[in-house]
């Protein structure tokens, strides 16, 4: 079986980063690990192609190649999906389709042409579809009907089918699930309630995998709570280290985890030993009534700034995700995220207003209440510069230009280079560097070329072009001074804000367009005094 995977293009979001990739001439931030397991899933005498839509278009050969067309996205990329699918059906190409968007909305209209829906986690429904291939069937849909796999049989993914050089980071999975109850989260819908994950062999296998096609770059480790099971990730860790000793470090990791990562310092001293640089944290606002309002108690029982200041003396730089949007929250919320990221120094702070996504606690409350904006959730999918998909509690205009304020105050460039800059003062010495040995490593002696170019070009634009200059070279000789072994780091963490600069653009635009199709909002009931309430 002749088949074709194809992955949609995502549009412009916080993490597209396409300014920082053209600096080094790289197409994407990371590939479909999804496809590429699906693809280890799948009979290996089948025959396999995979096109990223966000590398490159799918050639004309290419379709008159396959014999049948896999799909899989998620919500944000269901436009192009649909568009996928339709040309692959002109074509009289059976489709198969899966993945986060397929599983938590199978019967959404972008899916309608597809013939097979193969929902839920693959391990299990896989089996089903290429059952149904064998004996000729045309369609089907195929559901897991709430069984979780053990994931400890799944194979090392294909990421042989990947264009690597188009990646600036590739992406392994050690767990599935996470063990809070956060209302918006959908991950507990997809995945459930209780960590599941792969063997440190496994994870190993993954690495060596990688490894072997040359990869020497960084990893994303997307486990979407990396400490779900902390037992598991503690007899992982060691692996991972001595793996790196062995051939002298040559990844770097980022992961996701909860914020109570800060009370383990022992889970935090194996990630720094493991080369664990950078971690992504949800905190979603420092106002402690939306935290619990949202169900994210965890968030609540220590102090957010000492848990981010806790994570950065171990040397792990703190990513972090912020909502604005939550029922009951007070005017101000925009500028209480701003500062409190300026007081923590991150610096990457993704910002975005509350979505109700499928099937989760939010949107099933929503529902119930009436206050779903279906229409609106249905238009593009979810995305930093989506207008929440329901009916708040505080006018939503407001909500929106809070949004817009805080997002481009955050990242005003000569702001971005002082937190920044105070962020570095706090990140300790990176721990790894203690067991690297030179004489194990096969990195070339000097950076790639394309690395050392868009290192001049940062340097051109953010140290002399523009009225960043006096600040960027305080900065540079303040990190020098203060934190050295952080300093290639500092630079690179610098660099980023070239995305934002036209990120910012992107979020007032398309969210003001949004409010200028809003009716307008009805004035406020004068309220009566006391006077006015007298009998005449």
């Amino acid at each position: 079986m002749r088949t074709l995977f194809i992955y949609p293009e995502f549009p412009k979001t916080f993490w597209s980063y396409e300014k920082i990739l053209e600096l080094v001439n790289r197409k994407v931030l990371l590939p479909p690990l999804g496809l590429v397991t699906v693809a280890a899933l799948l009979p290996q005498h089948w025959e396999m192609k995979l096109v990223d839509r966000n590398v490159r278009e799918v050639e004309e050969a290419e379709w008159a190649w396959a014999e049948l067309v896999v799909i899989s996205g998620m919500i944000v990329q269901k436009a192009d999906m649909a568009v996928q699918i339709g040309k692959a059906k002109a074509r009289g190409l059976p489709v198969a389709v899966g993945g986060p968007f397929a599983s938590s909305t199978p019967d959404a209209p972008e899916l309608e042409l597809a013939d097979f829906k193969v929902l839920d986690e693959g391990e299990i429904t896989l089996p089903l579809f290429i059952e149904a291939i064998e004996r000729g069937e045309a369609s089907g849909r195929f559901s897991a009907n709430g069984d979780k796999p053990d994931v400890t049989g799944t194979p090392v993914p294909r990421f042989d089918l990947l264009e690597l050089d188009a990646y600036d980071s590739m992406s392994v999975q050690f767990s599935r699930g996470c063990p809070f109850q956060c209302e918006f989260c959908d991950i507990i819908v997809l995945y459930g309630r209780k960590p599941r994950t792969k063997t440190p062999e496994q994870l190993i296998a993954e690495l060596q995998a990688l490894y072997d096609l040359g990869w020497r770059r960084a990893i994303f480790l997307v486990d979407d709570n990396f400490i779900g099971n902390k037992r598991n990730a503690k007899l992982l860790l060691p692996a991972i280290k001595q793996w790196q000793i062995e051939r002298g470090y040559p990844f770097s990791f980022t992961t996701e985890a909860s914020v109570d990562l800060a009370s383990d310092d022992e889970m935090m001293q194996m990630m720094a030993e493991a080369r664990f640089e950078a971690v992504f944290l949800g905190i979603e606002t420092p106002d402690e009534a939306s935290l619990s309002v949202a169900g994210k108690h965890q968030n609540t029982r220590s102090s957010l700034e000492d848990s981010v200041d806790r994570i950065t003396s171990f040397g792990i730089r703190v990513m972090a995700g912020f909502i604005i949007g939550f029922d009951g929250e007070q005017r101000g919320a925009g500028d209480r995220i701003v500062r409190f990221v300026s007081r923590t120094g991150i610096p990457a702070a993704m910002m975005g207003m509350l979505q109700a996504l499928p099937n989760t606690g939010l949107w099933h409350r929503l529902e119930k209440e009436g206050r779903l904006i279906q229409e609106k959730a249905d238009a593009k999918g979810v995305n930093q510069t989506n207008l929440l998909n329901f009916v708040p509690t505080r006018p939503i205009r407001d909500i929106a230009n809070e949004y817009v304020d805080a997002f481009c105050r955050l990242y005003e460039p000569n702001a971005y280079i002082d937190r920044v800059t105070h962020y570095y003062t706090k990140v300790g010495t990176p721990r790894w560097k203690a067991f690297y040995r030179a004489e194990n490593s096969d990195k070339p002696p000097l950076p790639p070329m394309n690395d050392i170019k868009a290192l001049a070009t940062v340097i051109w634009r953010q140290g002399f072009k523009r009225n960043t200059r006096l600040r960027f070279w305080k900065s540079i000789a303040k990190i020098a001074k203060r934190n050295p072994a952080n300093l290639e780091q500092f630079v690179v963490t610098l660099a980023h804000n070239e995305h934002f600069q036209e990120y910012r653009a992107v979020v007032t635009r398309e969210i003001q367009q949004q409010l200028s199709a809003l009716p307008p909002e009805p004035p406020p009931t004068p309220s009566l005094s006391n006077r006015e309430l007298q009998p005449v």
